[in-house]
């Protein structure tokens, strides 16, 4: 996307902006009510998890407590990786506090099941902590938007990269529900596209402890590379197990489609150095992000992942555009997020298409070795900063029905 489709669309957005029903200056019952919607005790714990409502909580002193005259309320649950007990939540929440807008949102199960019910009751949804594409594409809405990362970006990225150095035999294996399959789904197209192969596949039970037989059919398959199109723990087990069977040190390169700082740490640099994946964010970009992360472990206790910060950004973006026009309507403030920039320490110049993909740069990084790392924080290498226009699915091959791709 070129910077003059930037400015289109930002101009069409704030066209729409001004073009929009006339809203009443006012917040509902007198508060801004957020609901927190993520999984706090299982395979995303670590990377997601309780410390997302920190960040959120960040967002809301950066503004001063209190928006438009009104407090910010946050409400928090454990969805505990059921699309079920995630959507019970989501309506306990909206029928019984009526909260503004719901955030997190981590498993792609859950998320799915949660935008339905957002549309359906026109509230808003800020999606962080889940990965499937198909989020803001045959699944898009005007009533949510995806922040971080998609699995178009994250495979894009990486599997692009390792494809294109040569290694041309690829063995998929993927958590069996809607993450991983898109995650595998997008992984296949771009290695073809780029002249590579699949040679074999395997999902496994969602979330899995133990990977040792996975690994010994991706070992027998004689991939160049097994691509882990898992999360989590999920990633963790998967690295480990292949360690214990030698994977890497015979040859085979070992891809983490989505791998967070957090895992790095849970495996070791020893295990885990070499690898290369794409992120939305890392700490070490700039003098910024360093000041905010170090904000954010002074709070804490540890540093951020990439999720956490666009928690922070997603938060603080929303309720600026509240500050901005005085209501907490869920369309008119999702028209101001459209209409203005993001720039802060998660992005910058990014904006929300009429998908709802929020676009940004992702990084392509590389784990350091333990000898090229300074301290326990210093983990990664950036290979290569893939810009925004290149990072996300084009809107041209986009099946989202707010996409006009007639005109």
């Amino acid at each position: 996307m070129t910077m003059k489709r930037r400015f289109t669309l930002s101009a069409l957005a704030a066209s729409l902006l001004l073009a929009g029903p006339v809203v009443q200056a006012e917040i509902t019952d007198n508060e801004i009510r957020i609901g927190y919607l993520a999984d706090m005790s299982g395979a995303y714990r670590d990377p997601i998890g309780p410390l997302g409502e920190d960040a959120i909580q960040m967002a809301i002193d950066d503004m001063g407590g209190s928006v438009a005259g009104a407090n910010v309320v946050v409400f928090s649950a454990d969805d505990r990786l059921s699309a079920d007990v995630g959507a019970s939540i989501v309506r306990e929440w909206i029928d019984q506090r009526n909260v503004d807008m719901v955030t997190g949102l981590v498993a792609s199960s859950v998320t799915l099941a949660a935008i339905r019910l957002l549309e359906e009751e026109n509230r808003l949804g800020l999606v962080n902590g889940a990965v499937s594409s198909g989020i803001t594409n045959e699944s898009c809405t005007a009533n949510h938007i995806h922040w971080v990362y998609d699995t178009w970006a994250m495979s894009n990225g990486t599997a692009k990269a390792i494809t294109q150095e040569g290694n041309q035999n690829w063995y998929l294996l993927s958590a069996d529900y809607a993450f991983g399959h898109a995650l595998e789904s997008d992984v296949e197209r771009v290695v073809i596209e780029n002249g590579g192969e699949i040679v074999g596949r395997a999902r496994h039970p969602f979330p899995s402890n133990d990977f040792s037989s996975f690994m010994l059919q991706a070992q027998a398959s004689g991939a160049d590379v097994i691509a882990l199109n898992n999360a989590g723990s999920d990633t963790t087990n998967a690295i480990i197990s292949a360690g214990e069977f030698g994977i890497t040190q015979a040859g085979q390169v070992l891809a983490g489609m989505v791998l967070f700082s957090t895992d790095v740490r849970s495996v070791g640099l020893e295990a885990a150095q070499g690898l290369q994946f794409t992120t939305a964010w890392f700490y070490d970009l700039n003098e910024e992000t360093r000041a905010w992360a170090e904000r954010f472990r002074e709070r804490t206790g540890s540093m951020p992942t990439q999720v956490h910060a666009g928690l922070y950004s997603s938060t603080l973006h929303y309720l600026q555009a509240i500050e901005a026009i005085g209501t907490d309507d869920t369309q008119a403030v999702r028209r101001q997020m459209a209409a203005t920039p993001i720039n802060d320490v998660f992005a910058t110049d990014g904006y929300i298409r009429e998908d709802g993909r929020m676009v940004h740069d992702m990084y392509l990084v590389e784990v350091k070795t333990p000898e090229e790392s300074q301290d326990e924080d210093d983990l990664f290498r950036l290979v290569r900063t893939i810009p925004a226009e290149e990072a996300f699915r084009p809107l041209s091959e986009s099946v989202c029905h707010l996409v006009n791709n007639d005109a």
